[in-house]
């Protein structure tokens, strides 16, 4: 269990360790391709709860949210607060495609990243943050 007194990295990082499969693997590539979208993501950890262990969400923002990083026992989620708004070309969102503003990627074990076309995406969503 991480602490609320550890910066927002640190306790992402502990989360990431914590996992210690596939599902942290990932959510470490894919907090790679956000620093890469935009190098100067701010990274929070928002929405603990005793149901995960108080872990919270990772969050990642720049004007906003861009995207948030879930992880379940069988994916893990980016859902992008904003994705309504977003041009996906590539057709990476596949979760919540019904709200009114957000929409999600899951990725289940052992999909593939399209690592550009996510890179896109990230810097579409800091743009439209930035309108």
């Amino acid at each position: 269990m991480t602490s609320p007194d550890e910066s927002p990295a640190a306790e992402i990082d502990a989360t990431i360790a914590e996992l210690g499969d596939w599902r942290g693997a990932l959510l470490a590539r894919l907090r790679e391709l956000i620093h890469v979208a935009e190098p100067e993501v701010v990274e929070e950890v928002k929405w603990r709860k005793p149901s995960n262990d108080m872990r919270g969400v990772p969050v990642w923002s720049h004007g906003g949210i861009i995207c948030t990083g879930e992880t379940y026992r069988d994916k893990v989620k980016l859902t992008f607060a904003r994705g309504t708004s977003l041009p996906d070309p590539a057709g990476l969102f596949n979760a919540s495609l019904g709200g009114n503003m957000r929409r999600a990627i899951d990725f289940f074990e052992g999909d593939a990243v399209d690592e550009e076309a996510f890179v896109g995406l990230v810097r579409a969503a800091v743009a439209t943050n930035d309108t």
